[in-house]
């Protein structure tokens, strides 16, 4: 498949209604695993559905929900408005899994990705307890990780954390890539091949930040504008992106490929900017486990 601006850039199909208002499919990106899809959901509204033969996680965006599975059920679950208003809640489900969302509160949203497996691991809420932050980089390359199905969780493939960078600042810096699988003499692996999906959402209107996609050898070149509710697909190639000044950027990362890991590589072009670092970015985290109810 050749990769352009166009087919990277997947936009939001938003129209402020219930429903699903992202949607990503192997065939449309031309991959083998990632399948997403973000929906909304007013008070008392269900969605119920199924996990085949895939595993899936559901990430609450904001609002509250019951979750009720064929596995076990979990009731009022959630407590961010948005996702600039708390730690995230979310729930890992395995393959041959029914499943029934019931929104509690208007303008529920949930982003959910599933990819193929063979593997059967065990049903899991996650809480905000259990989502660790990091703060990586520096400078004004300075952003915060949420780890919510990070690489060591119970799980086949899937790798879903949450980032979100300040106004300015740039994120997945220096570039770095994951698409070959490269293993060290002791089994460590030194980097995956991984697909990956980008989804956005912007602290205020009109905010929007720039991803660009590319390969050394050219092949890939693409620069996006992502604003809310869009996606970038990451199919290979290195993938920094830029918040534009006055707007924090969050995106909702899906990963899965050839290892449950975030192993990657720098692009050697750039690597060396790390070594400049000297401080982090005050201005985080911005959610933290103070923000949650005790």
């Amino acid at each position: 498949m050749d990769y352009t601006p166009e087919n990277l850039l997947v936009k939001s199909q938003d129209t402020g209604q219930a429903g699903v208002f992202a949607r990503v499919r192997p065939t449309d990106a031309g991959w083998e695993y990632l399948n997403m899809a973000a929906i909304r959901l007013n008070a008392h509204e269900p969605y119920s559905s199924s996990t085949g033969e895939h595993e899936h996680v559901s990430v609450i965006l904001g609002g509250r929900c019951n979750f009720r599975t064929s596995k076990g059920e979990y009731l009022n679950i959630g407590r961010r408005p948005d996702v600039f208003s708390g730690m995230p809640y979310a729930v890992y489900l395995p393959r041959r899994t029914d499943f029934e969302i019931e929104a509690l509160t208007d303008d529920l949203e949930i982003a959910s990705c599933w990819v193929p497996t063979d593997e059967d691991h065990p049903v899991r809420l996650v809480t905000p307890a259990d989502s660790k932050i990091e703060i990586r980089g520096g400078g004004n390359a300075t952003r915060q990780i949420n780890g919510i199905v990070p690489p060591g969780f119970d799980c086949h493939r899937l790798v879903c954390v949450e980032v979100y960078t300040p106004p300015g600042n740039w994120s997945s810096y220096p570039p770095h890539k994951h698409d070959v699988h490269r293993v060290a003499a002791d089994g460590t692996v030194l980097e995956a091949d991984l697909e990956e999906i980008y989804f956005y959402k912007i602290d205020k209107p009109d905010g929007y930040a720039y991803q660009r996609v590319y390969t050394l050898d050219g092949r890939i070149d693409a620069l996006m504008r992502a604003q809310n509710h869009d996606v970038v697909l990451v199919p290979e190639g290195y993938h920094p992106v830029v918040s534009a000044h006055g707007y924090t950027t969050y995106y909702l990362n899906f990963l899965a490929g050839s290892a449950q890991s975030l192993a990657n590589q720098d692009d050697p072009q750039y690597a060396w900017i790390k070594d400049t670092w000297t401080e982090q970015d005050p201005r985080l985290p911005v959610v933290s486990h103070e923000m949650e109810p005790k």
